[in-house]
Parts: C-alpha cells; structure tokens; sequence
C-alpha cells in the first residue's frame, strides 16, 4: 500500500506503510520541530503518535502558538495530576486560569511545599526519561470502572451521562484520563514548566510564547484571583462546579431554577456595583470594558437600570458606533482586518464627543453598518443636568479612549466571562471559548458572518485582546464575571448544528470538531427561560435591550 502525505508549504512524502506523524516529522526539514507538540491529520487535532494510513493532509501544531500552547498545558497539566496522585496521594481540582497559567486546589486539603517538591521532582523524571503519553480508546463500562478506582467520581458520572462508547482516554505511568482535544504524546517534548504554591493551591505555568526557554512569569491579582475563589465557592455550594452535576440537575426538571439562581447572582454583582457609584458623585463618565462578546451591551444597560433605581439618570454611549470606516481599517501582522486594535476606532471623534456631551452639548452619534463596513447617520444626544455617561467597548479602560475626561470623574469597569463551571475536575470550559460561541451566534444571527468565518478570525481576536484589552484590566475600579453557569448548555442547542455544517475541507473544520468534543459533555438546557434581561440575551436573541 502506497500514500501520500502532504503539507501546506513542503513537499509530499510518500510511504509505502502506515506511518507515524513523528516519524514524518523526522523525514522533513520542517523548521520548528523542536517546538512541535501535536499535529493536524485532515485538519484534525491528533498526537504526534497518531498512525497515518491513508492519503492525508498534515500540519505541525507548535508551542509558540495559540493552539500549541493549549497542547502544552494540557500535557504538563495531566503530568502534574499524575504525579501528584501518585507520589502524594492526593488529588488536584483545576479551578481557574490566570496570565496562561492553571490554579489547581485539592480536596484532600492545602498543598504543602513538600508535596510540591515530591511533584516536580516526579515530572522533571518523566521529562528526562521521556515518558510516553498514550492515546487509548477503552469501552465505556471499563473507562467508568478506572475513573472509579481512581477516585474521580464525578468524572464516572459524566461518562455515564455522556453515554459515549468507546471513550478517548491518555494514560502515563499508569494513571488515565480524558481531555477536550491532544495532547503532547511524551513528557520529553514538554520540558518547560514552573509550579508556584498560592494560597493552599498550586499554579502551573508552560513556556513563553515570545521566548520558549523561558515559562511565563508567575503573577497573580489579589482582585481577580478573589473573584474567581468566589465565583468558585458559590458554584460549589450549589452543587453546579462540574457538567455531572448539572446533568443530574437537568435531568430532574431544576434547569429552571438553575436559570433563575445564575441570573440573580448577576443581578446581586450589578446593584453591588452600582451602589459603590452611587457613593461617589464626582464621576460624570462610567467606562465598561472588556475583550469581544463579554456581554458589555447588556451589562450597560442593566446597570443603568440599577443606576435608575439610586435615582442616578444615565445615558450610554457605544463605542461600536465608533469604528473607522472598512477602507482605513489597521490589519494585524498576518494582513487581516484588525478589529482590535485601538487604531480600528476613531479617537479624536470619541475624544471630542465626550468632552462636548460633559460640557451639556448635544453630539450626532454615528451608526456603524457591519454588513457594509460604513459609518452611517446615527442620532443626536445631549445628557441631562447631572446625568452620567456611559460608555462601552473592548477599549473602555485605555486612558487614549476618554484623554479628554478628568481621571477623578470616571469610574472603570472590566466585563468578561471571567470563569463558570467546568467539564469535570480536570477539564474547564476556557473563557475564550465561550466568547467564541457566543460571538458565533451573534454574528451569525447580527451580522451575516458565517461560523467558518467566526471560527478563522478568532485567532486574530484573541491576539488582540492580549495585545490591547487584558493589560489595561487591573486599571478597574470594579471586575465583573458575566459567565452564566448554565449558558454552555443553552449555546449547546443552538451553535451545535452550526459547528457540525463546517465541512471537512475548510481550514476551520478541526477547531469546529474541538468545540464540538467539548460540548458532547455537556447537557442541552431550551432557551424558554432565559429572562430577556439576561447577558446571555445578547447572542442567542430576544433581549429586552435590542
């Protein structure tokens, strides 16, 4: 048997046998191969063991990319696991991620410095000895039955609510379990990593993506880390952390309860908010900001409403409608339109219409036309005696965006789906891909995008979230998690049908088959009671505020 094995920038390999992917990495004269953790086989995710026996297409996934670096932590994330049930006996929670790193906390109590050596120690000689990461399928009833011996019930119950046979699982030194997409296939090829205790818990960080011999610096917010531990707590307490759990709340008839208790958590952190306005008069322009489909429209709105009810008379200004015309668009370094970029707004507009609409001028407020990329006349806006301005956008908290305004008289806001519930103990639900679906469904539904055009742009987007958006995050007077414990279920219904119609040769198909993986665990919840205030209003339709 003869076949064919082709790149985008190489020249073909021939075999004469079915073949490794790291076999044929050996074969070319791919220049990073030192960086390469995993492979794209027909677009797939797959591990560099991953046998190929037919005419294929393949592409090298390496670690100094978005894709790779989430390889990477996976990797060191399962040694890290591994080792810790192995040589500690205890066993790890994954509970947030932070400036590219994972917070792991243990149920079996704080992670002391001892136990930390024990578990580096035990990593540095699975990289040494270069420890094989195996890919197994196992049937269902044998998967549940290691989940069981290996103490992680909750994963047992996931599989069974899942009901999927046979089950992809990794396995190193004798320790199994199952992820979202690939991983690294030996310890080897991972090398680089960091563990930092913090607060009874313990941070893992990979390498760098400027600069791979270096792991990225470990740095923590007292204010973010606190809300994600709270955020984490309640979810606990209402027994929803974890996919098992909700499945079993589904499944007796509470997802409208569910709905009812995610949206008032929503409701406490806004009027919260709103007080800590309330009580200081001096701030004339409220700025709320945070990366792409973090639900900033609606959050305006919603505080404006509790504002209202302090007798505080607002008005809101959409940085969208700002949005320099298509022609004159910046592009970021791959050539494509950067819609993240400062640049991509226009300033001195902005800057002028804040300071004339503070100073009690009325304004003509353009409307931004999507569809056509042209601005367009939009309406006129004058603010009241006393009324405060609000104004919304990925770029809210950069002080370029409001230079024409008094520091003194603003008060800051960071929006983002900054952490919900999780798959299993192991296994999160990134923020990123849940501002992913949501902005696929909105742009589908908004803006005549379609979601291969969504799914290739996103890298873009997350790029310039990095660059333009999170460094400005601790400049906030306040952070708001707009997650909803229960809106991966809700997106389920309506984004899977959407993931499954990209077709197998679009260069978009391989991330559609990683989210749709993802979401093969997690239950469907109808839309029917979603509340027309809620954020979540925002993308799938139906909002109160449209």
């Amino acid at each position: 048997m003869s076949l064919t094995i082709s790149f985008n920038d190489m020249q073909d390999i021939k075999s004469n046998f079915p073949i490794t992917a790291r076999d044929v990495l050996t074969r070319t004269n791919f220049p990073k191969k030192d960086r390469v953790v995993a492979c794209r086989v027909n677009r797939v995710q797959r591990p560099l063991s991953w046998k190929i026996d037919m005419d294929s297409k393949l592409e090298f996934i390496t670690s100094d990319t978005i894709e790779g670096a989430e390889v990477y932590l996976r990797t060191i994330s399962f040694m890290l696991t591994s080792a810790a049930t192995r040589v500690c006996g205890i066993r790890l929670h994954l509970r947030q991620s932070m400036n590219f790193s994972y917070f792991y906390d243990s149920p079996d109590g704080p992670v002391t410095d001892k136990q930390k050596k024990s578990i580096l120690n035990e990593m540095q000689r699975m990289v040494k000895e270069g420890v094989a990461v195996v890919r197994e399928e196992l049937s269902l009833d044998k998967a549940r039955i290691i989940m069981t011996a290996q103490g992680y019930n909750g994963k047992e119950r996931l599989l069974r609510w899942v009901n999927r046979d046979p089950v992809i699982m990794y396995r190193i030194e004798g320790i199994y379990d199952f992820f979202g997409g690939a991983l690294a296939d030996n310890a080897a090829i991972v090398p680089l990593f960091e563990l930092h205790l913090y607060k009874g818990g313990i941070f893992i960080s990979g390498p760098l993506f400027s600069d791979p011999t270096k792991t990225v610096p470990f740095k923590t917010s007292t204010k973010t880390f606190a809300l994600f531990n709270g955020y984490a707590e309640w979810l606990d307490n209402l027994h929803v952390s974890t996919m098992d759990k909700i499945h079993s709340l589904v499944a007796n008839g509470l997802s409208r309860d569910f709905i009812m208790v995610c949206e008032a958590l929503h409701t406490k952190k806004l009027s919260e908010i709103s007080s800590h306005i309330s009580e200081r008069p001096e701030v004339r322009l409220l700025c709320l900001a945070g990366p792409s489909s973090s639900g900033k429209t609606t959050s305006s709105r919603r505080i404006r409403v509790q504002l209202l009810a302090s007798c505080i008379n607002s008005a809101t200004l959409e940085l969208d409608s700002y949005f320099v015309e298509r022609s004159k668009t910046p592009r970021d370094s791959n050539g494509d339109l950067d819609f993240e970029a400062l640049e991509a707004l226009d300033l001195d507009l902005i800057n002028q219409h804040l300071a004339a609409l503070l100073e009690g001028k009325e304004i003509d407020v353009p409307k931004f036309d999507f569809i056509t990329g042209e601005r367009k006349k939009g309406y006129k806006l004058k603010l009241a005696e006393g009324q405060i301005l609000i104004i919304e956008g990925i770029h809210g908290l950069n002080d370029k965006l409001s230079e024409s305004v008094s520091h003194d008289n603003k008060y800051r806001i960071f929006i983002s789906p900054l952490t919900g519930a999780a798959i299993d103990m192991h296994n999160r639900i990134g923020t990123t891909d849940t501002r992913l679906l949501r902005r696929m469904l909105r742009d589908y539904r908004t803006r005549g995008h379609s979601p291969e055009a969504t799914l290739l742009r996103w890298p873009s987007v997350i790029r310039g979230s990095h660059r333009h958006i999170f460094p400005y995050q601790e400049n906030a007077d306040a952070l708001f998690n707009t997650s909803l414990a229960y809106e991966f279920p809700v997106l389920k219904g309506y984004v899977q049908p959407m993931l499954s119609s990209v077709e197998e040769d679009s260069p978009a198909y391989g991330e559609a088959q990683r989210l749709l993986a993802i979401l093969s665990f997690v239950p469907i919840i109808p839309s029917d009671d979603v509340p027309n205030t809620s954020i979540l209003r925002e993308f799938i339709g139906g909002s109160c505020f449209e």
